[in-house]
């Protein structure tokens, strides 16, 4: 059974950083593409980045390009969101999500076959 487990979400003041965890049981992790999507309150789940199964590039949404990093540790079975700069429309429910070797709709949210429970990032001004 596949299990993707976010962390490290929580309060941080505009201009401040965080790094999310997501923690992947049950599937071969390198032969994943994994995906960071957001959703805030009222609104779709939306793209913010991925990274490319096995030692492949990410890739990322123009609205966190520079500010947000997207990386994998394949020996932890883990994949990491990096965010800095962070404003206070960032805030939002955080999802990693996985998807075997490499979607052409990478940035889509039907691209992917596994979610996470998704962690609150709330950016207060």
């Amino acid at each position: 059974q596949v299990q993707l487990v976010e962390s490290g979400g929580g309060l941080v003041q505009a201009g401040g950083s965080l790094r999310l965890s997501c923690a992947a049981s049950g599937l071969t992790f390198v032969d994943y593409t994994m995906g960071w999507f957001y959703q805030a309150p009222g609104k779709e789940r939306e793209f913010v980045g991925a990274v490319k199964w096995n030692a492949g590039p990410a890739y990322y949404a123009d609205s966190v390009k520079g500010r947000f990093t997207v990386s994998r540790d394949n020996a932890k079975n883990t994949v990491y969101l990096q965010m800095d700069s962070l404003k206070p429309e960032d805030t939002a429910v955080y999802y990693c999500a996985a998807r075997k070797y490499f979607p052409y709709n990478y940035d889509s949210v039907g691209a992917y076959d596994y979610w996470g429970q998704g962690t609150q990032v709330t950016v207060s001004s």
